[in-house]
């Protein structure tokens, strides 16, 4: 076999770094996220350390860092993450546990997606923060208020998301399994929610940073600790560092659970991250 090129002939070459879905090395890609997250830090530092702002208006990472410190020693910071994280995934796991078997009924039948859609679809777009005074008067003012709103933050939009990802699964695959006499139970609990579980769990992750985006709202309802009225509380006397703290912390927690997310999908599908 003749393995000389011709001359003039491209010489085939590996992926790039800008090849479309193209691998890069595992060192490259920490080495960019990396860089991706510090590039804005430095960039904060620097237009507080060249330009002189005031703090009021922008404070410098170190006094931010500072008011971290002295919010964990004397402030109850650990028992205002505490409270957050326990919001958020109490209302989560209650949209997850009502929004799962409702979005594969929706994706299943299209009896139940005609009864059912066009109304979750209306609701959708209702925003979480007018349901605040109906929320009290029907729930009270308690823990449950606080999980009652990121519940309705983010169960709409997950029952029609579950559906779409049900709906995803492919039509030949379902009738491949009546062909084989599989019963309507048998398609739902064999077929379709097996297919469909990578992307169901992509699903979660998503919303999960949707609930994450609620708990601001969802402590205005007489809360007294949290991240969220921590947050509100700074505004009322101007203290800008406190506020950018609390921000920075409930991000960290979301790209901490959304790191947990992608780690449980490799685990759960790692013939999806098979090379070749």
């Amino acid at each position: 076999m003749n393995t000389t090129s011709k001359p003039g002939a491209a010489v085939p070459k590996g992926p790039g770094l800008w090849t479309v879905r193209g691998a890069i090395p595992r060192q490259l890609y920490w080495a960019l996220a990396l860089i991706g997250l510090l590039a804005p830090l430095l960039g904060w530092w620097l237009a507080t350390s060249v330009s002189g702002a005031d703090t009021v208006f922008l404070p410098s990472p170190g006094k931010v860092w500072e008011r971290v410190h002295d919010w964990w020693a004397t402030g109850g910071l650990g028992g205002d993450i505490a409270i957050s994280v326990y919001r958020v995934v109490g209302g989560f796991a209650l949209s997850a546990a009502i929004a799962l078997p409702l979005g594969l009924m929706i994706g299943s039948f299209r009896a139940v997606q005609a009864l059912l859609e066009p109304l979750t679809d209306f609701i959708r777009y209702m925003p979480a923060v007018a349901f605040i005074p109906l929320v009290m008067l029907w729930v009270g003012i308690e823990e449950s208020s606080k999980i009652a709103i990121i519940f309705i933050g983010t169960f709409f939009q997950m029952v029609l998301m579950v559906a779409e990802d049900v709906r995803r699964v492919p039509l030949a695959q379902i009738e491949a399994a009546q062909t084989m006499g599989a019963t309507r139970t048998e398609l739902i609990e064999k077929v379709i929610f097996p297919s469909a579980k990578p992307a169901l769990l992509d699903t979660l992750r998503v919303t999960m940073g949707w609930a994450w985006t609620y708990l601001v709202v969802a402590e205005l309802v007489a809360a007294n600790s949290g991240l969220g009225y921590a947050i509100l509380k700074a505004q009322r006397f101007l203290q800008t560092d406190k506020i950018f703290a609390g921000i920075i912390l409930i991000g960290l927690i979301g790209l901490i659970t959304d790191q947990l997310f992608r780690l449980a999908h490799r685990k759960a599908f790692p013939w999806l991250y098979l090379k070749g």
